[in-house]
């Protein structure tokens, strides 16, 4: 039989359900995917990963080499009737022995020195990526929700050409108008709708870029104004020499001047020992052998020295790319001041001057409409003004905050 009621589990089951479904859908917030691009990137992932590596690759930079087992046989016959018998000559010995290598102090000092230098090289080039992430993430936050920001202004759009719509209707039916103005209304839907169908392309590309940075949740509604950090012009250019990128040179520089040390210490004489014991026939007494080797660095014109010169320029290269990284830097940190400067002038012109005066011409050239004073296509033209004016604003505030989120990346949170 079939119940009657519904079983109270069913209730429940369903009233969450209607809650669910009532609530608003989620927002992804310009904080929310930083967090996400930072935690999901699998190029920090790789960072990660050669961090760990340099470290412990830095563990064993100062130990000695692994020591070597020697095993041998010394003075075994060849010839005459005793050739391949290992008791058939006094001389005859089985080997058995150790040898370790020790390479000079200077050597060893200057090998951990590279290593630590790695290290810390592996965590720049880090610190460097995670901050290219969280960039990435924001130009592309901010150029979606830029979008999205461009179509919301369209369901405003339409319903004002339909109130132009109107009142052309009522004119011609007031006999003022003619019949032709009736299609002025329905060409600017028409301008209007591929307007839209442009920004809905411009959208699912953006969307499809900040996808690759947040993962998924690139397909959530964005919440949030765009973001405007404050620029200090000042503190940025006080701060260039910590640029990320500028601050890879340092472990980079150390790395090369602990090579350069590495390669003068060859000059210096490494040397090693060997301990062997030596089995004999059960006749003879065993024997045991001690041996100490010395390398002898006699051609270092032709050996050491070129090795140390190559060493050296490679150093001299890297303090020549660095002060041309900051020269780059430099340029770029001017152009960037002084696009900021450019947009934000715009942006504030915008607000306190073309708009309002925009909607006025649109008020003024609609009022003079209804009372026979101006054309038609005057009105289309003040409309099309404030459109573009509106569109343009937009425009304004997205270039301010793409120039301010670079700023912000490159120098702000390094110096945080």
């Amino acid at each position: 039989m079939y119940a009657l009621f519904p079983s109270p589990g069913r209730s429940l089951a369903g009233a969450l359900a209607a809650v669910l479904l009532s609530l608003p859908a989620a927002a992804l917030t310009l904080d929310q995917a930083l967090d996400l691009a930072e935690r999901e990137a699998p190029s920090l992932a790789a960072q990660a990963a050669n961090v760990q590596a340099a470290r412990h690759a830095a563990v064993p930079a100062g130990e000695l080499p692994d020591p070597k087992l020697t095993l041998g046989v010394q003075n075994l016959p060849i010839e005459g009737d005793n050739r391949g018998r290992f008791d058939g000559e006094p001389m005859t010995m089985q080997m058995i022995g150790v040898m370790q290598e020790v390479p000079n102090r200077a050597k060893r000092r200057a090998r951990v020195e590279a290593a630590e230098a790695d290290v810390l090289s592996a965590a720049a080039r880090e610190r460097v990526e995670r901050l290219r992430v969280r960039r990435q993430a924001a130009l592309a936050w901010i150029a979606t929700r830029a979008v999205e920001q461009k179509l919301a202004l369209f369901e405003h759009l339409y319903a004002e050409n339909d109130l132009l719509a109107k009142a052309v209707r009522a004119r011609i039916a007031g006999g003022q108008g003619q019949a032709a103005e009736s299609i002025a209304p329905k060409q600017e839907a028409a301008l209007l709708a591929e307007a839209e169908d442009l920004l809905l392309q411009n959208r699912a590309q953006q969307r499809a870029a900040l996808r690759r940075w947040v993962g998924p949740r690139a397909v959530e509604p964005l919440s949030g104004r765009l973001p405007h950090w404050p620029v200090d012009a000042e503190h940025y250019r006080h701060n260039l020499q910590r640029h990320p990128e500028l601050a890879l040179f340092d472990p980079m520089t150390a790395a090369a001047q602990a090579e350069v040390r590495q390669a003068v210490a060859d000059k210096r004489s490494d040397w090693s020992w060997q301990l062997a014991y030596q089995k004999r026939d059960p006749a003879f007494g065993d024997m045991v052998s001690l041996e100490l080797s010395f390398d002898l660095p006699l051609f270092p014109g032709s050996r050491q020295n070129p090795r140390i010169a190559a060493k050296q320029a490679a150093l001299s290269q890297l303090y020549a790319e660095r002060e041309a990284a900051e020269r780059e830097h430099a340029e770029q940190l001017a152009a960037d001041l002084a696009e900021y400067q450019r947009f934000d002038r715009a942006l504030r012109r915008s607000q306190e001057l073309l708009m309002p005066l925009a909607e006025e011409k649109v008020a003024l050239t609609l009022a003079g409409y209804r009372s026979g004073a101006t054309a038609l296509t005057e009105v289309i033209a003040a409309r099309r003004e404030l459109i573009e004016a509106r569109l343009q604003q937009i425009d304004f505030e997205q270039a301010r905050a793409l120039t301010s989120a670079r700023l912000h990346f490159a120098y702000e949170e390094v110096s945080q």
